[in-house]
């Protein structure tokens, strides 16, 4: 039986149209029109008034290692509210043990280099992130448009490369069976080499969100 801030590849593969991707590493899958081209621009909308500078934990030294920017987006955003009714749909995660919806935002020339979702074990900032709600679970991403040359999110591990696209969904755990955090989902959000990217990403903790 699944914790509260997980799910399985049963659930996951009930959605229509999902697929996951062929490799024993890392369970990562992907579908198709998770969200239609309306629910993509209000989305688009509410991340262009609130957006901001992105960060990371841990610093690395690299100002250029994360050159987008992001935003928290309200909870109380109809939009919002039914994407998250969507997300609980999907993966059957309770949004209590999810962070915030974050926007992101990469104008041409910007990326997020290759980089693991989850925060790394005796890392600099392990405790505060992780102290109160744990280690990340899952991740959803989703691509908001699709910008006119690059921006795909590339696993190379595995040697695959999304490209946005309008309402895709991608998934994945951040863990191995074990439960320890999983090198193989480490992922690059490459340059944006014409045009403007939007993606929405929501990640799932081992306890309530606090």
């Amino acid at each position: 039986m699944n914790s509260p801030g997980d799910t399985s590849t049963d659930r996951l593969l009930v959605w229509p149209g999902i697929r996951r991707t062929p490799t024993a590493l890392l369970e990562l899958f992907h579908v198709r029109g998770f969200l239609n081209a309306e629910q993509c621009g209000d989305l688009i909308a509410l991340i262009d008034k609130r957006r901001r500078p992105s960060t990371i934990a841990d610093p690395n030294g690299d100002a250029y290692f994360r050159t987008s920017e992001t935003c928290d987006l309200d909870p109380d955003e109809p939009a919002v509210r039914e994407l998250e009714k969507r997300l609980n749909a999907l993966n059957g995660i309770d949004p209590a043990y999810g962070e915030p919806l974050q926007g992101q935002r990469y104008e041409k020339g910007q990326e997020f280099k290759a980089h693991t979702d989850y925060f790394e074990p005796g890392g600099a900032d392990f405790d505060r992130y992780c102290a109160i709600s744990g280690q990340r679970t899952w991740t959803a991403m989703i691509y908001l448009n699709e910008p006119d040359a690059g921006g795909g999110t590339r696993f190379r591990e595995i040697g695959k490369i999304f490209q946005p696209e309008t309402g895709k969904l991608l998934s994945w755990n951040n863990r191995l069976p074990d439960g320890r955090v999983n090198s193989a989902t480490l992922h690059h959000g490459m340059k944006v080499r014409k045009g403007v990217k939007y993606v929405i990403t929501k990640w799932y903790r081992e306890r309530m969100w606090s």
